[in-house]
């Protein structure tokens, strides 16, 4: 039996505690995704979702 150990990137900035969070469990293993937003961007979600899509569809 392995023990997992999970420890965290203080290399880069942290996203708060309290920011929302996707949980996904897979096998024995429990994924933590923080969603975090940049204060500087200047595309919106939206756009950003239609950029990629453009892309892909171009890849095809």
């Amino acid at each position: 039996m392995s023990s997992e150990k999970i420890t965290e990137d203080t290399t880069t900035t942290a996203p708060a505690k309290d920011a929302p969070a996707l949980v996904k469990k897979i096998g024995r293993t429990t994924y933590i995704v923080r969603v975090h937003f940049s204060k500087t961007s200047r595309e919106t979600m939206s756009d950003k979702i239609k950029r990629m899509l453009k892309n892909e569809i171009q890849q095809m």
